[in-house]
């Protein structure tokens, strides 16, 4: 079932959670775990993400250092299809213009319909570890509106090969990333609601955002896109705290700003078990307010792991 369905359709504010596939080399178990341990809370959809390629510099035996591209965690689509049927809850795997062009998108995107998957999330993702900038690959896209435009045209029939012979449209739900603090390398906010919008105006069909722990930036950042026209849904994306390091890699890498009252009850902990529970207790509270004003849904970010989303959960919904 398509998200947006699934939305309209409530009776209720959603729980959704967002899961990695394992690092190569591993198997599933640990996913599975993962879904086994939130499946009683009823999610109504899970999201799997997609990493590009990364740069690594290798030792080589005559002293010279070798530069290689490696993907560390391969298999979105296999993964989103293995959960889908395992499960039997709908999927929605990301779609990333980094490392891709455009007829790699449209291979994956056959794929995906092929298996039954009619759920995706449009990305441009970031720029790969150790560069500054995102630059898209030779015959991709910059900018991930120009991705749902492409989702868009297969959904009307319309393949990058102009002689296909009556191909058959696809039918995907869109979803796109909202980001209540502004992206980071957007100028000022008002810029980049106007850059959410032309993703919306390309077809997306609903906004998950960026963490945040302030739940202000997020109402803020709703009423700015109704404001400018954006009518779609737009389901906040929250995390619990987990470790003490949180302090400085959570602004660093996602651009965001920690609350004082967090901030200091962290630094104020006694052992790592009492950060995680002051994790569950921020977030737990994040969740009924949001709740309290009207969300259509909640969507966690787990990194994999279960056991905090899974108390916030039972406290909050």
């Amino acid at each position: 079932m398509k998200v947006v369905d699934i939305i309209a359709r409530a009776k209720h504010p959603l729980f959704t959670f967002e899961i990695l596939p394992p690092l190569k080399g591993h198997t599933l178990d640990g996913i599975f775990s993962t879904v086994e341990k939130l499946r009683e809370y009823e999610p109504a959809y899970i999201n799997v993400t997609n990493h590009q390629q990364e740069v690594v510099y290798m030792d080589r035996p005559d002293g010279f250092v070798e530069r290689r591209t490696v993907r560390k965690r391969p298999g979105t689509v296999a993964l989103s299809a293995a959960l889908q049927y395992r499960f039997d809850i709908p999927v929605v795997p990301h779609l990333i213009c980094g490392g891709m062009n455009a007829e790699e998108l449209e291979n994956t995107l056959v794929e995906l319909n092929f298996l039954g998957l009619d759920n995706v999330f449009a990305l441009r993702g970031d720029p790969p570890k150790g560069e500054r900038r995102f630059v898209a690959c030779r015959g991709g896209w910059e900018h991930s509106d120009a991705l749902v435009r492409q989702v868009k045209a297969l959904n009307r029939g319309s393949y990058l090969d102009p002689d296909l012979k009556d191909p058959v449209s696809t039918d995907f739900c869109i979803g796109v990333a909202g980001y209540p603090e502004k992206h980071a390398e957007a100028p000022n906010f008002s810029i980049d609601i106007a850059n959410l919008k032309k993703k919306i105006e390309s077809g997306a069909d609903y906004i998950v955002t960026q963490m945040f722990f302030i739940n202000d930036h997020y109402y803020r950042f709703v009423q700015a896109c109704r404001e400018a026209g954006i009518s779609v849904p737009i389901v906040p994306g929250i995390k619990p705290f987990s470790r003490l390091s949180d302090l400085e890699l959570i602004p660093q890498t996602f651009h965001i700003d920690l609350p004082d009252a967090l901030v200091d009850a962290v630094l104020h902990a006694s052992s790592p078990a009492e950060i995680r529970d002051i994790g569950v207790w921020w977030c737990t509270e994040q969740s009924k307010d949001l709740l309290a004003h009207g969300v259509p849904g909640i969507h966690y970010y787990t990194l994999g792991k279960a056991e905090s989303v899974a108390k916030v959960v039972r406290a909050a919904f």
